[in-house]
């Protein structure tokens, strides 16, 4: 444990932090998995599923939690598969 005041009060930023983007990450994740098991499933809702998918990763990429052509392949992966299955 650091005895400067600052560097208390960094490590307390740096927990939040870590525990925000740990959410965000898990919840992009999810939402990737649920996109491509709907496409996979072919199910009524997957444009709907996609769309939400994709706006997380430009969430997620807005943030930095993700670099931007990671976030454009991404992008792309689940439009090929969108369309794949359509």
């Amino acid at each position: 444990m650091p005895n400067i005041r600052s560097a208390k009060k960094r490590v307390k930023v740096s927990a939040t932090k870590t525990a925000a983007n740990k959410a965000r990450k898990s919840n992009l994740k999810t939402m990737i998995k649920k996109a491509d098991a709907a496409c996979a499933a072919n199910a009524a809702d997957k444009e709907t599923a996609v769309r939400v998918a994709i706006k997380r990763v430009d969430q997620a990429c807005a943030k930095g939690l993700m670099h931007k052509n990671a976030a454009a392949r991404k992008k792309s992966q689940l439009a090929k598969k969108l369309n794949a299955a359509k």
